[in-house]
């Protein structure tokens, strides 16, 4: 399992990278095994090979290992917006950070598969997730905020794209984990972006396909 992030450039962040996602591997495959609740920072640090205080070094618990969040995702999202070209409207540069974001996960959906699913099945990884995505929404709005030269306190714009962002790549990821989807990431994530772009307009349907309104009666 590969965690979502930059690559590794040298030796050392390899191993770092190497022992962040050996943590998140044992961690999420003991959830699933056992329950979240039946899960002990120290049992996924054995399973990983290392001690207590490396996990730490990591990760501030046990649910932010299991649902393999990167707590510097936010601020690395941030730099990217803030450092793309400036002819990029803020949600062309959000959707090329979010495929960089992403691009070292596309060979991992089955692990994918197995996180969601040990999520949806626990109040407290919930509610985790949800915590962790309002603090990287905070981090997206702030970026869009200073890339517009906007004050976030007075304009709703820098909060209304953050916040469709984080729903686009919510909603690529549960549709790549799917099953029966053979499609990449990348398409899915580009997909969503599309349909932002172009104002969330419905899409083109065949005429003749049934729209589950009922048919207007004939005036007698």
């Amino acid at each position: 399992m590969t965690s979502p992030g930059t690559a590794p450039t040298g030796r050392r962040d390899r191993k770092k990278r190497e022992t962040r996602d050996a943590l998140v591997n044992a961690a999420l495959r003991l959830a699933a095994e056992r329950g979240v609740e039946q899960v002990t920072v120290e049992e996924i640090s054995d399973a990983a090979d290392v001690s207590s205080r490396t996990f730490f070094n990591y990760f501030s618990c046990k649910d932010e290992a299991i649902t393999g969040r990167d707590r510097l995702a936010g601020q690395r999202l941030r730099e990217r917006v803030q450092s793309a070209p400036a002819h990029l409207s803020p949600l062309e540069a959000l959707r090329l950070a979010v495929q960089e974001e992403l691009a070292s996960v596309e060979g991992d959906r089955d692990d994918w598969r197995l996180r969601l699913s040990v999520i949806g099945g626990s109040p407290q990884l919930l509610a985790r997730l949800t915590s962790l995505g309002q603090a990287e929404e905070r981090e997206l709005t702030n970026a869009i905020a200073e890339k517009l030269g906007a004050d976030v306190s007075r304009s709703a714009y820098p909060h209304l794209v953050a916040a469709a962002v984080g729903t686009a790549v919510r909603v690529a990821l549960a549709r790549w984990c799917a099953e029966g989807e053979a499609r990449p990431l990348p398409d899915l994530v580009d997909e969503t972006f599309d349909l932002l772009a172009a104002g969330l307009a419905a899409p083109a349907t065949d005429p003749a396909a049934p729209t589950g309104r009922p048919t207007p009666r004939t005036p007698v």
